[in-house]
This record gives structure tokens, C-alpha cells and sequence, in this order.
């Protein structure tokens, strides 16, 4: 692996940042009657509210969730970009058939509950997403089966999503965090290393890394569904900017 000591210097900087969202009012909306309970149950390991104001997050912004699955970040990006905000809700149709994805789509969007979000079943060679259109873009705890499967797709998804992408729009990336030199691949991780070479060739500018989601108790050398990480791993924040 490429040494990146000098690339990481810069991301670890602290860029000055006003907060982005209300935190009190998207916590509330969080909190409400009608978001499912399981979802619920992972705010404490996800920590929503602080992860999208460090991603700079506004209301009123067109949201792209990549490779969205059943939503629960798309619920929660609906609610933080408000009523004058969309969220675009992207999964490809392979993904759709996978693990009753398309049931819980479904179930997630009925009755129009979400009536902000949009769907957009088409992989990243398809995307009909108009180009320069999209303020903030996320994948969650995604990136590194597309990046561990093969490298050239990790590429193409985040070329796509640039061209989607206003100029200064952000991409955001959370994943579960891998040591270097260790089988990531079989443990469904990823170096933070891998995820900056991986954007900063794609194009970005890398403008923040976040300590907000570390777990001291992940050792990092098991798989995110190990009974005894309780679905709390040590994870990986990342921020990026489309020059």
C-alpha cells in the first residue's frame, strides 16, 4: 500500500466549519412516533445528527444516499434536509433483489411517509441523476465491498457520483475501520488509508476526517456482525469535496 503520511497530514486537519443543521431539531424529529423503533436502536452507535453537521449538511439540500438499502440513512436524510429538500434514494436493481431490499423499500416509503424522497433504482452506469444537480452525496458502511470487490467499481461509483455532484458539493463517506496489513476483505473492512487514495485519485479534495463514530472496544480484527461488538464498530468518517 502506498504510503499517504503526507496526503492524511492534510486531512487531519481542522477546518473551520459553522454547524450546518439545527442539531436540537433534527434530534427531535429523530425522536418521533413514526420512525420505526429499530431504527432507533442504532442511533447511539450512528450518531446521526453529529455525523451529518460535520458533514456540513443544510436544509433545503438535494441529498443523494448511495446504495441506500432499506433507507435508514435515507429516512434520516429526509428529515434533515426538511420539506424543501429532496433525498434521492439510489440502489441498483441487483441490489434491490438482495435480502427482501425491495420489501423494505417499499415498507419504508409507504403511503408516501417520506414524501421528499425519490427513488432512483439504477446502478452508476445508468445514473440519470442530471449532471452538477446534487448538493450532498453519503454511502454508509458500503464503501468497502465495492472497493475490497473490485477497485475499478469503487472508481466508477465515485465518478459517477462526482459528475452528479454541484462543484464544492460534499461526499461523505462511513465505514467500518480495517487495519493495515490485516484480510479486510473477509472482515468487511477498510484502512482509512484505502478510503482517502481511493477519493483523492477519483478527483476529491479530502477536507475532514472525523473521530465521532471510534470504538476503543473494536479491536478491528472481526466482522461488523460479530455477536460481541454488538453492532458497534469502530467506523471510519470521512469528507470529501467535489473541486
Amino acid at each position: 500500500m502506498k504510503k499517504l503520511g503526507g496526503i492524511l497530514a492534510v486531512v487531519l486537519l481542522v477546518f473551520g466549519q459553522a454547524h450546518a443543521i439545527d442539531e436540537a431539531r433534527l434530534a427531535q424529529a429523530l425522536n418521533n412516533s413514526d420512525r420505526p423503533a429499530a431504527d432507533k436502536e442504532r442511533d447511539a452507535s450512528r450518531q446521526p445528527v453529529q455525523v451529518l453537521d460535520f458533514l456540513g449538511l443544510e436544509e433545503g439540500m438535494t441529498a443523494l444516499d448511495i446504495m441506500a438499502s432499506t433507507g435508514w440513512y435515507t429516512e434520516v436524510l429526509s428529515h434533515a434536509v426538511g420539506p424543501n429538500g429532496t433525498v434521492l434514494m439510489q440502489n441498483s436493481p441487483q441490489s434491490l433483489g438482495m435480502r427482501n431490499t425491495e420489501a423494505g423499500v417499499q415498507e419504508r416509503l409507504a403511503n408516501n411517509r417520506l414524501p421528499n424522497v425519490q427513488r432512483v433504482d439504477q446502478g452508476f452506469g445508468d445514473l440519470t441523476v442530471p449532471a452538477g444537480s446534487v448538493d450532498f452525496a453519503l454511502t454508509a458502511l458500503n464503501f468497502h465491498d465495492l472497493y475490497n470487490g473490485n477497485p475499478a467499481a469503487a472508481q466508477a461509483m465515485l465518478a459517477a457520483v462526482k459528475n452528479v455532484l454541484k462543484s464544492g458539493g460534499t461526499l461523505g463517506i462511513i465505514d467500518h475501520r480495517g487495519n493495515i496489513g490485516a484480510d479486510n476483505a473477509a472482515l468487511h473492512r477498510i484502512t482509512l488509508d484505502e478510503v482517502v487514495q481511493a477519493v483523492t485519485e477519483a478527483g476529491y479534495v479530502v477536507t475532514g476526517v472525523s473521530d465521532l463514530l471510534h470504538a476503543a472496544d473494536d479491536p478491528r480484527t472481526s466482522g461488523p456482525f460479530d455477536a460481541s461488538l454488538g453492532r458497534n464498530t469502530d467506523r471510519i468518517v470521512v469528507r470529501a469535496m467535489k473541486p
